[in-house]
């Protein structure tokens, strides 16, 4: 029996379906440091759950530090330290360090959470990414926008998916963006050559140093787009062809990439470009699974739950490759207007039309409260053998599905 912390500092329901997949694991006790008090866990999870430790910081090595003190005491040691979001990557690897937990370092994560790092390693390797600076004023970024020329990114080094991200085409947008953005000696700003192209996500499992399993997203549109014009409802599409000839040069760097940022054990996500000469161009890479509803894209595509499935490669360093019988995809639903949803039209028609397609639905709901994220007020999954049958599908959700915001 093996004892397993797992960090949630808040209960997302995105965290709460990986919590409960590391719960449900056969052979392991969980323990849970969280900053959420007792009674706000799941009656059913509570039930799977050997010991629960509330702290004033999850987010933080010391914080988390200080649970994982008493949660040992509780289940007798641990042998496993488990968190899925984007912000604990770092304090989990240096507690694993600092602790004596397998699992990835702090340097790694390092390497993966700082987006600057992570593109110098990169070009060290001779692996293709957008160039880049940090920035600490407004002249280090006209002096790279002048070697660089426009458009370009401006965002955050430690960022997580497009947050935090602008586009600029002038200088001063530049200077907006610098602004807007704050930069100082000790908190840099990333600037960096916008790339044009498609853009793709490249999701993998590696075991020891290896890679032995990968999925291949396509975004439509773009997620910097999306961020930008806040009424797009936007898509995100599985193929089922995941080997296909057009996806052999991601395939041929993607692994020398997750190698030399140190990728060992675990479930990666790295958002890609191909650019309109067919090479490629590496964005950036997350150690730890994909969010906007990815992980269950993914699950749906192969017909097996791959919260499940991380939790197990984490605990047990296995992974069992699965089939992709089917190509799966995402209908992100976005409010028009600014407020509370007010109504939400074309539902009933989408689901007389392609119902039997619709795997998973989380319809926006009047009165509900505008997002605050690109997801959206909801989304419809669907799913089907055939590649075309699911984008065709997509396109109709999102030109005949409109969430009507109070103003």
């Amino acid at each position: 029996m093996l004892n397993v912390a797992f960090v949630a500092p808040f209960y997302l329901p995105t965290t709460l379906r990986f919590l409960e997949a590391a719960a449900g694991l056969a052979d392991v006790r969980l323990g849970v440091v969280t900053q959420e008090p007792l009674e706000r866990t799941p009656a059913a999870l509570r039930q799977r759950i050997a010991a629960h430790v509330r702290v004033e910081d999850a987010l933080s090595a010391e914080g988390i530090h200080v649970g994982l003190r008493r949660l040992s005491a509780d289940l007798g040691g641990i042998d496993r330290l488990l968190g899925a979001l984007e912000e604990l990557q770092v304090p989990l690897g240096e507690l694993r360090d600092a602790l004596g937990f397998a699992g990835m370092g702090g340097a790694a994560a390092r390497n993966f959470r700082d987006k600057s790092l992570m593109k110098d390693v990169l070009r060290a390797h001779g692996l293709p990414c957008a160039r880049h600076a940090l920035v600490r004023d407004e002249d280090e970024a006209t002096a790279f926008s002048d070697a660089t020329g426009f458009p370009l990114i401006v965002k955050p080094p430690a960022g997580s998916g497009a947050r935090g991200t602008f586009r600029v085409e002038t200088s001063a947008q530049l200077r907006t963006a610098i602004a807007m953005s704050r930069p100082s000696g000790e908190r840099p700003t990333l600037v960096e050559e916008f790339v044009v192209g498609e853009e793709h996500s490249f999701d993998a499992v590696s075991i020891g140093g290896r890679l032995v399993w990968h999925s291949i997203n396509h975004y439509l549109p773009s997620p910097l787009e999306v961020l930008r014009e806040p009424w797009i409802q936007w898509c995100v599409l599985l193929p089922r062809e995941v080997d296909s000839p057009r996806y052999e040069e991601i395939r041929r760097v993607a692994g020398p990439a997750l190698d030399a940022l140190g990728m060992e054990t675990g479930l990666s996500h790295m958002e890609w470009f191909r650019r309109p000469d067919g090479s490629v161009a590496i964005s950036e890479v997350g150690a730890r699974p994909p969010g906007a509803q990815f992980v269950t894209l993914i699950s749906q595509a192969h017909d097996f739950d791959l919260y499940r499935a991380w939790a197990h490669l984490l605990v047990f360093d296995e992974f069992d490759p699965p089939p992709r019988p089917y190509a799966a995809g995402a209908a992100y639903l976005r409010g028009q207007g600014r407020g509370p949803v007010r109504r939400v039209a074309g539902i009933e028609e989408i689901a007389n039309d392609l119902g039997p397609l619709c795997v998973e639905w989380r319809l926006p709901r009047a009165g509900q409260a505008q997002s605050a994220s690109y997801e959206g007020e909801g989304y419809i999954i669907v799913r089907h053998p055939r590649t075309e049958v699911v984008e065709e599908a997509l396109g109709r959700i999102i030109t005949r599905v409109r969430v009507e915001l109070a103003k």
